[in-house]
């Protein structure tokens, strides 16, 4: 089985940065957008553009086929979808709930496990690309789950996904965000490093960026954040206080499995202090300017 944007019913449950891109680039490819929203003004707006407003999860969840959550942890997650009024209590057997969230790899197992009871389907679907990316439809997600459930999801995720990866079971899909958030955070820590030693030096860090730019010091916060950094221009973006949050998901799974990590926990103290000083709601590429100052330099 597979849906289509014809026939299928389709909601979400999460209308921040992410999940407001995610659902008007759903409703701008044609699909039946159903929305809950505890804001009134968030859910009018939506209903403006043509979504189907909901009074609660369980309602929601009684008017469709496939639900994506965007939520902020797993604590959100699981009262969506366990919690009073529940998308559980509405939702059809046979349904299926796509979680693009960032949680823990066993909290989404558990999520799966709890829905099967209920004769749900799980995929733990989590995305990388921004805000911008939700907004453009040019997300990357990494999809765990039965492969027949990631087939039938196809194309509702290409609706705001520009690639979509089947990673393996479910639980697989945040273990690979969390490596994405790994890799991200040590590629900013040299960046942070490389902006502060050509600061020492007297040397123009636009200059600097350019020449590493044309070799293999080439990374995507080389290219995209630290012009941003140079300018000392924080809005977000993807705020720094969820950047700490995956990436001390991250930590928790590593020392859960005995992996050791290196420079995942470096960024995360950094990003501790960011918060700690009122920088939580700066974009997360703010934390090279805690690399200055641990430096003992005025970044």
């Amino acid at each position: 089985m597979s849906w289509n944007k014809a026939d299928a019913q389709v909601g979400v449950i999460g209308l921040g940065s992410m999940g407001a891109g995610i659902a008007r680039c759903l409703l701008r490819g044609g699909w039946n957008v159903h929305i809950y929203a505890r804001k009134p003004e968030v859910a009018a707006a939506f209903a403006e553009a043509g979504a189907k407003g909901h009074t609660s999860p369980e309602s929601l969840g009684r008017a469709c086929d496939v639900v994506v959550l965007s939520l902020p942890d797993a604590a959100a997650v699981e009262s969506v979808l366990f919690g009073p009024s529940a998308l559980t209590e509405g939702m059809k057997s046979g349904g299926c709930v796509i979680d693009t969230s960032t949680i823990a790899a066993n909290s989404a197992q558990e999520f799966a496990e709890r829905l099967a009871t209920h004769q749900i389907r799980f995929l733990d679907a989590p995305v990388s690309g921004g805000q911008a990316g939700a907004e453009a439809g040019t997300l990357a997600a990494m999809v765990g789950g039965l492969a027949e459930d990631v087939d039938a999801c196809r194309d509702l995720l290409a609706a705001f996904c520009k690639t979509l990866t089947h990673v393996g079971a479910v639980g697989a899909g945040q273990t690979v965000k969390a490596c994405n958030q790994v890799a991200v955070a040590g590629a900013m820590l040299g960046l942070a490093d490389a902006l502060a030693l050509a600061r020492a030096q007297g040397v123009d860090p636009t200059i600097m960026r350019e020449v590493l730019l044309q070799g293999s010091a080439r990374s995507f916060p080389m290219e995209k954040h630290a012009p941003r950094i140079i300018e000392q221009s924080f809005d977000p973006g993807f705020r720094a206080h969820l950047m700490r949050k995956d990436l001390r998901l991250a930590l928790e799974t590593a020392n859960a499995s005995g992996a050791a990590l290196a420079g995942a926990p470096v960024v995360e103290a950094l990003l501790d202090q960011m918060c700690e000083h009122g920088r939580g709601d700066w974009d997360w590429c703010g934390v090279a300017m805690e690399v200055g100052k641990t430096a003992g330099r005025d970044s």
